[in-house]
């Protein structure tokens, strides 16, 4: 601490300040913000850190301003306004945004219900998965909306400073991190960056290089008015905000594992790539997630040391010591494989694909190609959106099969499984599936949904807001196409439940 504001925090902390509200109060190390029943009111703390300076008045007014510009890209109905703190009448007050004699300055947030948060709503098992991909795909338009940043921010150099701050932070924590585990997981990192130089720095003159948000984990995301919203994001330091994409996105792909389950972190996957795909990418993905995981080792390393008694430390240790763990997880050698799921529309193919992409490879799972997604991709279109009979002529369905092929062949090559979700109903389709795999030298098992037509006929009438386009009548049409041999494919018998079709599909591709 670098300044006394204790006289300011008395008066946010006073009722009387908000006409008699009561207020909640939580302290974090950069901040202290008061909750009266509609606002929230964010002071920040006058302290200074290799990261980050409030020390001083202006600073802190710089940064309140910064924090409304950042925030308001995602939350606009929740960043209110900056007010300052001003000397009146023997006491303090409000004062107004332009005022230059400031002893302190606070961000003005609209309250919004803390059970909404991510964290919570995953803690109390209310975080579907439906609603993760809506979370995701706001992640993705939010990233696909920001400029592009070439400058020195990103690339492998500035995925190297995480890498340095890491092992810094690291042998600061030597007595709750297993020095021998530290070790490992620095030489991995090290090693894998060796081999990323190239992509990662292609990747910052593509313009993947962002304004993103910089702090992208499940305490800083909440509902307001029912969407998924972004909220905190850093505004301190550029380093932490201006970074790859990808690079953000690990942070929630990494929480959502931790907190919740694979299945989770792979639905995000997958609902993101739907918007912004990647091929080469993916690449880096492992060491961001390890990077990431790493950040938050020592961050609740330095927590536990901090804990008021030896349980709570001895907890927040080990939940440490299990990110530094998950961190190495994140790099182990993985071979990567092909599944292809072929079968009439309404036959269950998606959720099948969604099923097994989470348990066909290290977290967070195999990337899913859906050919109406990317039919949808080609059109420029948006995937809900319904398409004409114009797009769905033999040469449209030859291009989708040829970007399927293209993209499966990218994402194999960049080290990650990959789950093919099309109807496959013409052998040379089926074939030259198969041959992605074969060039890579790669595992290939094709699945073939065997469905009973009336079950098909219902789901295909009970989809909402789903990127297939398909009727009844292209069920009837289909039913009635010659397959040709599937001897090469495991046939599944698609009738029941969901968790049945992938218990069978599992034990034939295992």
């Amino acid at each position: 601490m670098s300044d006394d504001q204790a006289a300011t925090i008395a008066f946010l902390a006073e009722p009387a300040t908000h006409d008699g509200a009561p207020v909640e109060r939580i302290d974090t190390h950069g901040a202290v913000v008061f909750l009266t029943p509609t606002r929230a009111y964010k002071l920040k703390r006058a302290v200074r850190f290799s990261y980050m300076d409030f020390s001083t008045v202006d600073r802190r007014e710089a940064a309140c301003r910064a924090e409304l510009v950042v925030n308001r890209r995602t939350a606009p109905t929740l960043y209110l306004g900056v007010r300052s703190i001003v000397t009146r009448d023997g006491g303090l007050a409000f004062g107004d945004a332009d005022r230059r004699d400031a002893l302190d300055w606070v961000v003005v947030m609209r309250r919004f219900d803390g059970a909404s948060q991510f964290d919570r709503l995953a803690a109390a098992q209310r975080l579907d998965e439906a609603l993760v991909r809506r979370l995701a795909a706001a992640v993705a338009a939010f990233h696909r909306d920001e400029p592009a940043v070439r400058a020195t921010f990103g690339g492998a150099e500035g995925l190297q400073r995480v890498v340095d701050e890491n092992r810094h932070e690291f042998a600061q924590r030597a007595d709750v991190l297993p020095r021998a585990t530290v070790a490992a997981v620095d030489a991995a990192c090290r090693t894998a960056l060796e081999g990323l130089t190239l992509p990662l720095d292609r990747r910052r003159a593509e313009g993947c290089v962002r304004r993103c948000h910089g702090d992208l984990h499940l305490a800083n995301i909440c509902l307001v008015d029912g969407a998924p919203t972004l909220f905190d994001a850093i505004e301190f330091n550029d380093d932490i905000a201006i970074i790859d994409t990808l690079f953000d996105l690990a942070f929630l792909l990494m929480d959502l594992e931790l907190r919740v389950d694979a299945a989770h972190a792979n639905a995000a996957l997958n609902a993101y790539l739907e918007i912004l795909p990647e091929g080469d990418g993916l690449r880096a993905l492992p060491l961001m997630l390890a990077l990431r995981a790493g950040i938050r080792a020592h961050t609740r390393a330095a927590a536990a040391v901090a804990a008021p008694d030896a349980a709570a430390r001895a907890s927040v240790a080990d939940d440490a010591r299990g990110y530094l763990d998950r961190a190495l997880g994140y790099l182990a050698p993985e071979r990567p494989r092909l599944v292809a799921i072929g079968g009439v529309s309404g036959s269950g193919k998606t959720t099948l694909a969604r099923a097994l992409a989470p348990r066909l490879a290290r977290a967070p799972g195999a990337v899913i190609l859906r050919s109406d997604v990317v039919r949808k991709a080609l059109a420029g279109v948006a995937p809900t959106e319904r398409l004409g009979p114009a797009h769905y002529t033999a040469g449209m369905s030859a291009r989708v099969y040829a970007e399927l092929l293209a993209r499966s062949a990218a994402i194999l090559d960049a080290g990650r499984s990959v789950v093919v979700d099309a109807v496959h109903q013409r052998d040379d389709e089926r074939r030259a599936i198969a041959a992605v795999a074969a060039r890579a030298g790669l595992r290939f098992d094709g699945l073939w949904l065997d469905p009973d037509a009336g079950e098909a006929a219902q789901r295909i009438a009970r989809r909402r807001d789903d990127a297939s386009d398909a009727t009844a009548d292209v069920l009837g049409q289909q039913l009635a196409r010659d397959t040709g041999d599937l001897s090469a494919w495991h046939r599944i018998d698609a009738r029941g439940e969901p968790s049945q079709v992938a218990a069978r599909a599992m034990v034939a591709i295992s």
